[in-house]
């Protein structure tokens, strides 16, 4: 076997590996943040008692770890792997159990199509962080990211309770309405990226981020980022659209009968979710691994260091993001259900639609009479 073959398979698991790893720590710890940023707003304190025997005794170190929090996912993790799995005797048992399973699949399938910087290689080509560099690869995370309703589907019908299955109705019905808008957005995105007998597909997310050296298309499709950005609180069941779970009407909407590791899986997916939105949203409209609008990149000729310094520019501007998500949702109520679906059709998606003939319109005059 070519062993250039076997070095680049080994690359690509770990690579793999890893970028699952880090994905889904980082969703644990916006578990956290989710906390300290709620309590920074409410002005409270969040949580600073967890601590462990032998780090926590460190002087002064060991205390302000503490006090930071950093340990209570740690706490949390042990605590939804060591309890008593409860397994109600009225749920299909099949479907209940891989329900779960078929929720966070997906969030970890869509990792292979998001490219996390570039560098440049010995050869002066440029070569991009990815597992996958494929043409589509903003509808083929689309089209992954969507498999995740059925696994809630799924788990609202097998848990033979009316509040789950209301729970996985919702998150259906919404998935189907603010999925419309947000491939429209996508589209608006897909227009300027493209170039007629180029080549050059604007649906590759590599593509889009090189699209935006000199500019951010935050600025010029601002309503578009806006639409985009509202679809994806949609998408990840964040306030104010968390209908599926809704514990106001629903107690936990589709996960209600669920627990201890199995309810882990469904609360580390919402925030591995967030966490990929985050990315996602930097990657299409904040410039990915770019520098700032108008300047140029200074480590784009630093090689794979450059390539690292890019990646972590990524991920400051995803967890920003984050924050924001959060902020978010300590921030605004709850809308109803019906509000949330007049939104979505009466509101987003003929805005959508608006914004998308109003970007290809302005495409042709700039290719018209400005080229």
């Amino acid at each position: 076997m070519n062993v250039d073959l076997i070095i680049d398979i080994l690359i690509r698991t770990g690579f793999a590996l890893l970028f699952i790893v880090v994905v889904m720590v980082t969703g644990l710890y916006s578990v956290l943040a989710e906390r300290k940023v709620a309590s920074w707003i409410q002005r409270r304190v969040g949580p600073n008692r967890t601590t462990l025997p032998v780090i926590g005794s460190i002087p002064v170190l060991g205390r302000m770890l503490t006090r930071l929090g950093l340990f209570q996912p740690i706490a949390d993790g042990m605590k939804f792997l060591l309890k008593e799995e409860p397994f109600p005797g009225h749920v299909n048992k099949f479907y209940y159990t891989i329900a779960p399973v078929l929720v966070m699949t997906p969030a970890l399938l869509t990792l292979s199509v998001i490219p996390m910087g570039s560098y440049i290689n010995a050869a002066g080509e440029k070569v991009p962080f990815i597992l996958a560099n494929v043409d589509v690869g903003l509808l083929l995370l689309f089209a992954m990211a969507s498999l995740g309703a059925y696994g809630a589907i799924m788990a609202g019908w097998a848990s033979n309770n009316k509040y789950s299955l209301m729970g996985g109705v919702r998150a259906s019905a919404q998935m189907i309405s603010y999925e419309l808008a947000l491939s429209l957005s996508a589209l608006s995105v897909f227009v300027w990226v493209s170039t007629p007998g180029s080549g050059v597909s604007g649906l590759s997310l590599v593509n889009i981020v090189e699209a935006q050296q000199n500019y951010w298309f935050i600025l010029v499709q601002p309503l578009t980022a806006f639409l985009f950005l509202i679809c994806l609180f949609a998408e990840t069941n964040r306030l104010p659209f968390d209908m599926p779970e809704s514990e106001t009407d629903l107690v936990s909407g589709f996960f209600t009968e669920y627990g201890c590791f199995k309810f882990g899986l469904f609360f580390i997916t919402e925030y591995s979710h967030m966490v990929i939105a985050g990315l996602l949203f930097s990657l299409v409209f904040l410039g990915g691994w770019n520098f700032l609008p108008g300047l140029p990149t200074p480590w784009a000729d630093w090689g794979i260091w450059g390539g690292l310094i890019g990646m972590c520019w990524l991920c400051a501007k995803a967890l920003f993001l984050v924050f924001f998500f959060i902020w978010v949702r300590w921030t605004i109520p709850r809308f109803r259900y019906d509000q949330v679906m007049r939104l979505g059709w009466k509101g987003l998606l003929p805005l959508a639609l608006v914004n998308f003939v109003f970007n290809i319109i302005l495409i042709g005059a700039i290719d018209k009479y400005f080229k």
